[in-house]
């Protein structure tokens, strides 16, 4: 396995993208002890959202699944941040939080948020097993699809 975070990703076919700036007063990520807190990630791609819209209405579930990967990615770039990409640094991702911009009746949040879960798992294996919330909201910032936050054990 790499020694990067960056490197290990690169690995598996993706690019860990540079860190977005807040959008509003919050700071993207802070460490407690041994644990980093990323704050919520939206599907952004070269500073836009890629993926808009409610998923089950404009956006189907595979669709879905891939903002949640891409929100994921968003988080990884701030974790490589927090730990200055020091791959060995990261002790197991702890906890994600995913939540789906939803159409009304929608049940498949589980299987858009597996899109960020999945990710975890191939980067970190055993250690990037997790526990997880996946929740139905009825609108999300910038009207993203999905929006994924993270807590990760460090060193």
């Amino acid at each position: 396995m790499s020694e990067t975070i960056s490197a290990r990703v690169a690995e598996l076919g993706h690019a860990l993208p540079d860190p977005s700036t807040p959008a509003a007063n919050y700071v993207p990520w802070v460490r407690s002890g041994n644990l980093v807190f990323i704050s919520g990630q939206v599907p952004l791609k070269d500073g836009q959202c890629a993926y808009v819209g409610r998923v089950g209405e404009e956006l189907d579930v595979e669709t879905g699944r891939k903002a949640a990967q891409l929100c994921a990615l968003n988080v990884l770039a701030h974790l490589a941040a927090a730990v200055e990409d020091d791959l060995s640094r990261v002790v197991r991702c702890v906890r994600l939080g995913g939540f789906v911009n939803a159409a009304p009746g929608f049940g498949q949040q589980p299987v858009v948020v597996n899109g960020a879960s999945d990710l975890m798992v191939e980067v970190f294996g055993d250690k990037g097993k997790h526990s997880r919330a996946a929740v139905g909201v009825s609108s999300l910032p910038r009207n993203a699809a999905v929006e994924v936050d993270a807590v990760f054990e460090v060193l």
